[in-house]
């Protein structure tokens, strides 16, 4: 259990990325090794990727990636990526922090909107960012190739 005063959420710099791979294997049904996983996290930190860490005092109970790009229907915007909370921090109130450090952040990068991608089937997930503001726009269509 938290309180709100031991919860920190700060960038994890590049040369720390590999701290955030014990949550990513929890997301769902993860099936890539984990030397996979550092290989593309890798690659992530070169391009316009950043990592948000959330911390207890100083353990790591959350993830959030970040991808900034501009559209041509949006203009510069931030894609949240791979959004984990450890499940013993769950119902606590740490979303609701965590989405407005984000907001906050976007708006500091000069990011018009904030936009994110949800399992189809995680409705608990879906109930949480529409109560935080965001809309469903569409549908995120992949084809395995």
């Amino acid at each position: 259990m938290a309180s709100e005063n031991r919860i920190a959420i700060k960038i994890i710099p590049a040369s720390e990325i590999f701290s955030i791979v014990p949550l990513l294997q929890k997301l769902g049904n993860y099936t890539v090794s984990e030397t996979l996983i550092k290989e593309r996290l890798q690659e992530m930190v070169q391009q316009n990727y950043e990592c948000l860490g959330i911390f207890d005092t100083e353990k790591l109970i959350g993830t959030c990636g970040l991808w900034f790009q501009t559209r041509h229907y949006a203009g510069k915007s931030m894609e949240m990526d791979h959004v984990i909370i450890a499940d013993a921090y769950r119902s606590q109130g740490i979303g609701k922090i965590l989405i407005e450090f984000i907001s906050d952040y976007a708006k500091k990068k000069s990011c018009n909107w904030v936009e994110l991608n949800s399992y189809v089937h995680n409705f608990p997930s879906h109930k949480f960012f529409y109560s935080q503001g965001f809309v469903a726009k569409g549908y995120h269509f992949v084809k395995e190739l």
